[in-house]
Formats: structure tokens, sequence, C-alpha cells
């Protein structure tokens, strides 16, 4: 059975910068697509970015692009999404999901994490 581990969340001023990570496990990372969503309170779920499993193909939330990264390195089985200029409207619940199919912003990734907090404060 595949798991999904996020880490990285945590508590930052707003302007400041995070790297959230996603572990996964039972299965060969390479062969994951994997993409990240947020959820605030009281909001919708919400696409953050995407990267396919060759590290190629990326899909970025527009409104996010400039303050978003994500990255793979697959010889070291670690994927990555670096957030800068957080602004507290970032503060959400963060979840990685993957799937062995390339969903870019659609929700149909089958595997999911547990999610790491992310608050901004101003």
């Amino acid at each position: 059975q595949v798991q999904l581990v996020e880490s990285g969340g945590g508590s930052v001023q707003a302007g400041g910068s995070l790297r959230l990570s996603c572990a996964t496990s039972g299965g060969t990372f390479s062969d994951f697509a994997v993409a990240w969503f947020r959820q605030a309170p009281g909001k919708a779920r919400q696409f953050v970015a995407a990267i396919d499993w060759t590290g190629r193909r990326t899909t970025i939330l527009g409104a996010l692009e400039g303050r978003i990264t994500i990255s793979r390195d697959n010889a070291k089985n670690t994927q990555d999404l670096r957030m800068n200029s957080l602004k507290p409207e970032d503060t959400a619940e963060y979840y990685c999901a993957a799937s062995k199919e390339y969903y870019g912003p659609a929700e149909e990734y089958e595997y999911w994490g547990q999610g790491t907090q992310v608050t901004v404060s101003s």
C-alpha cells in the first residue's frame, strides 16, 4: 500500500519561506506524479502545484506562480514544494497526493497524505 507523508509545515511570518516535502513508501517513487493541494478552514480544497514522474512537466496555480516552485529528485526519492513570500492567506493544511497518472490540477490522485499545517502570521 502506497503511503504519503508530508513534512516541513510550520509557522512563519508574512514574507517568509517554507519548503514542504512529500515522502512516499510502498511503491517506486519515480512511478508517481505528485501534486499538492491545500485547504483552509471553512474553504474548499484548492490545487497548488503538480509535477509528473519525470520532473519535466509541472503545473502551478496561476495565482501562486512566482512564489511556488515544485521539484523532485528521483535519484534521491525526494519531492519538494518551495513557497516564498508567504502571505496570511496561504495559511492552510497542505496535502500531497500521488498517482501513476498525471492529473494536473484535478483531484483524481489515488493516494493522499495526512497533511501538514502552514500558518502565516501578519
